[in-house]
């Protein structure tokens, strides 16, 4: 069940007839978020700045911690929305203010329309996996006191943001030591234009059409069969047993299973809901603060 890994692993093995979920107490998730008395509110912003990716005007909304003004550098957790979602998504729908009362590092939520953070096929336009990889990441770099280092940086989002910061991580595994996902959509790339019609045009428009190099590229399970020089992230995967991306959530599991890569996979009751997000937040930001606390604190002053 724990395989060999140069920092922490927790791995749950996958098979076919049977998942054996790692299931967090969630009272000791909470214990270690938000327990210690709290002096200060968080600080809440949604700053606009210009994407020379997208030749625009883009929001984010950040959540800025307690310690920010006198507590040195900090790391950073990027939280990607869903589908017909937007920045303020995690922070309204969800207790993350809550969560993060004694959370020692910067929370940005980025605006990225129903873009699957992919460059697109169609709209030249629309290069929304730079805007993130490249202009969203200087933006929070030079504007706070955060630590310029991979390792002090987490991504994480739920379905069309699951599967943007799974393939974010895979992409750029020098930017994130720490790749969550809940509820992701990891098929966005493959056949889900075919499962679930609704989501076909948009889907044709970013992808392409099968077959097309952009789906090539965006596909995740292809990048997990890309050589990198990079280690990749820790990766969290978590899924409930009444979601609609249940069986591409256990095809990834298996996956990074099978390479033998650092990862933790979680298969709860749940489906594609705000109540099974909230829920499953609590844990994923247990897990990232345990994955960056290896090494941030060695950097927070710097």
């Amino acid at each position: 069940m724990i395989l060999k890994s140069s920092l922490k692993i927790v791995i749950t093995t996958f098979l076919a007839c049977c998942v054996l979920p790692l299931v967090c107490s969630l009272s000791d998730a909470q214990g270690s978020l938000h327990t210690a008395p709290i002096k200060e509110p968080v600080a809440v912003k949604d700053p606009i700045f210009y994407s020379s990716s997208l030749q625009r005007n883009m929001h984010y909304r950040v959540i800025i911690p307690r310690d920010y003004a006198t507590g040195g550098r900090v790391p950073v957790l990027y939280l990607l929305h869903g589908l017909y979602g937007d920045y303020q998504n995690w922070d309204t729908r969800t207790g993350l203010e809550n969560y993060v009362q004694n959370f020692h590092w910067l929370i940005v939520m980025p605006d990225a329309d129903d873009s699957w953070y992919t460059n697109s096929a169609t709209i030249p336009a629309d290069k929304f996996e730079d805007y993130i990889a490249k202009d969203l990441i200087a933006e929070i770099d030079g504007k706070y006191r955060t630590i310029h280092d991979g390792h002090a940086r987490a991504i994480a989002g739920l379905s069309m943001g699951g599967y943007g910061a799974v393939k974010l991580g895979l992409k750029y595994p020098d930017l994130f030591t720490f790749a969550g996902s809940l509820s992701g959509a990891f098929n966005a790339a493959q056949d889900l234009d075919r499962l679930r019609p609704e989501f076909r045009p948009k889907l044709l428009e970013v992808f392409g059409n099968e077959g097309s190099d952009t789906r090539t590229e965006n596909d995740i399970f292809r990048l997990l069969n890309t050589p990198r020089q990079a280690p990749y992230p820790y990766f969290y995967v978590a899924c409930g047993t009444a979601d609609f991306f249940l069986s591409t959530n256990r095809a990834l599991a298996q996956e990074l299973s099978t390479k033998k890569l650092a990862y933790e996979y979680h298969e709860t009751s749940g489906g594609h809901t705000w109540e099974y997000w909230d829920h499953a937040l609590q844990l994923l930001l247990k897990a990232a603060e345990e994955e960056i606390s290896q090494y941030a604190p060695r950097a927070r002053h710097q």
